[in-house]
């Protein structure tokens, strides 16, 4: 089946990424940014790995590279970036009203590469003008009000939702998890990470079930780049009665097991030990990780990956799903609840459901 697919917003990660890697030209508060003489008919993947990595980082490239999705329209209210849409993909279907577009055109895959400040509308929206697939930006959207009326929007349609292409989307971390599973580390005792990071969590996809309280300490008041991201420490206990750390200087992740241990690192990607007993003696040693390893870039190509898997059937759920982010940050908003009441225990779900974060320069 071939899908039409539409894109709303041709900023940076949804579009203008890629371009700047070809002409080098990087500052993205240049609306002046030169429209290079663009080859529409090449596939561009801009590094150099094997497989799937170094495909494309943008969420158009992304969609344009599959064979089974048609990329037909794009919305942005910026008339340049639309022309060197049109230039790159050769698509004439431009829109300066993303609504107009999507009761237009109904199209079947939408990604939502807008602000954060209307995502929960438009990836609503989408859904209500028939989208059978979703994949955000990040952040997933400011408060606990909106993530609930996506997770809910798109699960009731039983449209997959995928917020943000981030690391925990390549295919890597679903090996990890299947190691788990498995056993490789025997019953697995606690996690930890260097924050709960509501953009680009990793730990929620590998819970094993709902938060149920946290405890938290150290966060600062909103800085002046207008971000007030919880940036203390603390710890969650889940309904099962896992526990998870956030603590300052611990890795990506680090999962660990009755035995052995699962480590993930932005610099030296996956790492697995496992305990083994030879002739008596009784150690942890390091075990060769299993293919797929975690190789940069982690673009829009994965998330959007997940998505399309989950309509063929091969997947129930998208690795960074909105369910999981909506978690994370849910999570890391009741750590600056507890931070603000000197560590009390805060328990889960957060009743006032207006609450939420500012960002940094992911707005």
């Amino acid at each position: 089946m071939k899908y039409r697919a539409a894109i709303i917003g041709l900023g940076w990660m949804g579009m203008l990424y890629d371009l700047a890697e070809r002409t080098g030209v990087w500052d993205v508060d240049d609306i002046d940014r030169p429209t290079p003489d663009l080859d529409i008919h090449r596939k561009f993947h801009h590094h150099k790995h094997a497989g799937n990595e170094g495909l494309p980082t943008s969420y158009a490239e992304a969609l344009w590279d599959r064979a089974d999705i048609e990329l037909v329209a794009a919305a942005d209210r910026d008339q340049k970036r639309l022309d060197a849409f049109e230039q790159r993909y050769g698509v004439k279907g431009l829109y300066t009203d993303a609504e107009e577009m999507l009761r237009e055109l109904k199209p079947d895959i939408v990604s939502v590469a807008t602000n954060t400040k209307h995502r929960a509308d438009l990836t609503c929206l989408a859904v209500e003008c028939g989208a059978k697939g979703i994949f955000t930006e990040k952040p997933m959207a400011h408060s606990l009000e909106e993530t609930d009326r996506m997770v809910k929007t798109c699960a009731d349609a039983g449209v997959p939702l995928s917020c943000g292409a981030i690391s925990t989307t390549h295919p890597s971390f679903a090996r990890a998890k299947a190691l788990l599973h498995s056993g490789a580390i025997g019953e697995i005792i606690s996690m930890e990470a260097g924050g709960p990071s509501a953009q680009h969590q990793n730990w929620s996809y590998f819970l094993d079930s709902s938060p149920a309280w946290v405890v938290g300490t150290g966060d600062v008041d909103r800085r002046e780049s207008g971000s007030d991201e919880f940036t203390g420490q603390g710890m969650m206990t889940t309904d099962s009665g896992l526990i998870i750390h956030f603590r300052a200087g611990a890795p990506g992740l680090r999962m660990t097991g009755t035995k052995g241990e699962l480590v993930f690192d932005y610099t030296e990607a996956w790492r697995w030990w496992q305990d083994h007993d030879v002739e008596g003696t009784k150690g942890r040693v390091e075990m060769p990780w299993p293919k797929p390893q975690f190789v940069p870039p982690y673009g829009g190509v994965y998330s959007l990956n997940d998505v399309m898997d989950c309509l063929a059937g091969d997947l129930d759920e998208p690795k960074n799903s909105g369910r999981r982010v909506a978690t994370a940050l849910e999570v890391e908003i009741a750590l600056k609840q507890s931070s603000l009441q000197g560590g009390a225990r805060v328990n889960l779900p957060l009743a006032d459901r207006s609450l939420g974060l500012n960002y940094d320069w992911f707005r």
